[in-house]
């Protein structure tokens, strides 16, 4: 599949958004750049669905634009942007195997991948002894990546994510993350992650934005916001969680955290 060309930018001004007299989000301000991995982070009720639901075309905002490659994206609807969207359970066809769950959306625009790219994309997604599988035959990662090739095919100006890894632990986590960033390099694809988990949103992410309050608290590199935390909610809600998990880690292995792990257990 090729890489695009175009340069893929997408510039939130002023968005708000309220339901029923209370403020979900004010004043966001954002510029997203061609390639960038955003995840966007915050506690329950932050805003961060409703954020990626905005940027997806499903839910309008109040006020504030938003803008894609120059163009204004704010009252297009969802079907013209062009964004592509994997859900947290992966709304996958149970009636259908993996390779018709891959190619669905080709049915109606063959045109927009030629089998050669869908090809491609099942290998780079090791997708090639699942596809005549029924999908209650399949692991979780296995139906993320049937779900993350499903939206990809399509090619998506933009690719969101809504809580990808929150099914999944250990080892297939990590596969899945791994994957997500070859996707990102690969063909150059913006995308944007809404996650809970600290850890998953500073290892997978090129850049962070974290919500607070319907604001933001802070958007930069995951070294600006380990380092340096812009105010007291960064610190508390994001560094002391890692904090603690690390602390965790070395109390399982009867170590202090400035103890240097032996290599056959260090990973």
């Amino acid at each position: 599949m090729c890489r695009r060309k175009e340069l893929n930018m997408l510039k939130l001004e002023n968005i708000r958004k309220s339901y029923d007299n209370v403020t979900i989000l004010d004043q966001i301000n954002l510029e997203i750049e061609e390639g960038e991995i955003v995840s966007i982070l915050g506690p329950s009720g932050c805003g961060k669905t409703t954020l990626l639901n905005m940027i997806l075309g499903i839910t309008d905002a109040d006020s504030g634009k938003i803008e894609f490659q120059g163009e204004d994206l704010t009252d297009v609807p969802m079907e013209k942007r062009g964004f592509n969207i994997v859900f947290q359970d992966y709304a996958l066809f149970p009636n259908l195997n993996v390779y018709s769950n891959i190619t669905y959306g080709l049915r109606n625009k063959p045109q927009i991948s030629t089998q050669k790219e869908v090809e491609e994309l099942i290998d780079l997604l090791g997708l090639r002894e699942h596809l005549y599988k029924r999908i209650d035959q399949l692991s979780g990662g296995q139906k993320q990546r049937v779900a993350l090739a499903r939206t990809m095919v399509m090619k998506p100006r933009i690719l969101l994510l809504d809580e990808p890894l929150s099914a999944l632990d250990g080892v297939i986590k990590e596969s899945i993350k791994d994957r997500i960033k070859k996707i990102a390099r690969e063909y150059q694809l913006t995308t944007i992650i809404v996650t809970h988990d600290p850890e998953e949103a500073l290892t997978l992410s090129d850049k962070v934005l974290i919500l607070n309050k319907g604001g933001i608290a802070q958007f930069g590199t995951p070294d600006e916001i380990v380092h340096h935390p812009k105010n007291p909610f960064v610190q508390d809600f994001i560094l002391n969680q890692l904090e603690i998990k690390r602390n965790n880690i070395f109390t399982l292995f009867d170590r202090q955290p400035s103890e240097r792990m032996p290599e056959s257990v260090a990973c």
